[in-house]
């Protein structure tokens, strides 16, 4: 337990708590097509935030079920990178390497990043993919994140602190990505 420090003051109204942002910073069209055990496609990448910005990429993967690698070029930034697969290093917690160079600044290096869908900096994070069939070869997917602190409720007797205090908590929720993926 925390020692004998002020409280936090609570935020006065329900807004301030909790807000659900619908509008997503991201917005993607997939276009798939399979090739003789491999999957290409055409990404076409936008974004809104912080600044306009439109990317363009061609994706190259193997469909089967144990494929460890997929190809990305980006035209537009003359760049190619060599990814891994996700690798599971625990249940929540994933490892992927990449390679890859850019041929304007003649430059070649790697990257790697351990990512989960649980974390962030002093609350609780959620970050998922939903994905929705709208018809054969047409989906969409939407990424969502909430970040939140769990309603909290704390007392004391006989050290200066409150015999009653609570926390209402937070929550903030957000659609960050909206994907439509065409396959053929």
């Amino acid at each position: 337990m925390e020692g004998g420090g002020p409280s936090r003051e609570e935020p006065t109204s329900w807004e301030d708590l909790y807000s659900v942002n619908l509008m997503p910073s991201e917005l993607f069209l997939k276009f798939r097509k399979e090739i003789e055990g491999f999957r290409v496609g055409v990404n076409l990448e936008f974004y809104n935030n912080p600044s306009n910005e439109y990317l363009a990429k061609l994706v190259l993967k193997p469909l089967a079920p144990e494929r460890r690698w997929k190809f990305i070029c980006e035209p537009l930034h003359h760049e190619v990178r060599l990814l891994s697969k996700k690798i599971p290093v625990t249940k929540f917690l994933n490892l992927q390497v990449g390679i890859g160079h850019n041929f304007q600044l003649q430059a070649t290096g790697w990257k790697w990043k351990l990512t989960t869908c649980w974390g962030g900096d002093g609350v609780s994070r959620i970050r998922n993919k939903t994905s929705l069939g709208l018809c054969p070869g047409v989906d969409f997917r939407f990424g969502w994140r909430a970040d939140y602190v769990l309603p909290e409720i704390t007392g004391a007797v006989g050290t200066g602190e409150p015999l009653f205090n609570m926390n209402s908590g937070r929550l903030q929720a957000s659609l960050d990505r909206v994907e439509a993926i065409f396959s053929q």
